[in-house]
């Protein structure tokens, strides 16, 4: 069976987010794709959002997990990439949902607004669910046509 591939990328607020993801998501059989940063030192969110939509879309990685301080930029970055449907989840319900309903494929996390157990908690939601399909097929289509 062949390995998901996950994209990974993070600004400086939410580099040490990602070290973390990227064990955690190895130890349990993924192959993991570090996009960067790796550093607190400041940098430029987008450049990081950009590298992960683009491994999503282009590449073969089935998710991409995007980390700022508040997530809001990854967020607002990565939706600008056609093909990517980024949902910024602060609780596991909407992790599901996003996945179940949306077909999210890229998933925003704000280092500085939840701590490092709730956001493993959401990546988790994120990642167990799988998308519905049925009229929300339709739905999806019509979000990957807006771009």
């Amino acid at each position: 069976m062949e390995k998901i591939k996950i994209a990974l990328g993070a600004d400086h607020a939410g580099y040490a987010y990602k070290a973390k993801f990227i064990e955690y998501l190895t130890s349990l059989g993924y192959e993991c794709v570090n996009c960067g940063t790796d550093s607190a030192e400041s940098v430029d969110y987008p450049i990081y959002a950009d590298k992960v939509c683009k491994q999503v879309t282009d590449e073969g990685c089935k998710f991409g997990i995007l980390i700022c301080g508040t997530g809001i930029g990854m967020s607002m970055a990565a939706n600008k990439h056609h093909a990517i449907r980024a949902a910024l989840c602060g609780d596991v319900e909407s992790a599901k949902l996003t996945r179940m309903h949306n077909d999210a494929n890229v998933l925003c996390l704000g280092a500085r607004i939840i701590d490092y157990d709730k956001a493993k908690e959401i990546l988790d939601a994120f990642l167990g669910q799988s998308f519905m399909g049925e009229h929300h097929i339709r739905r999806v289509k019509m979000l990957d046509e807006l771009i």
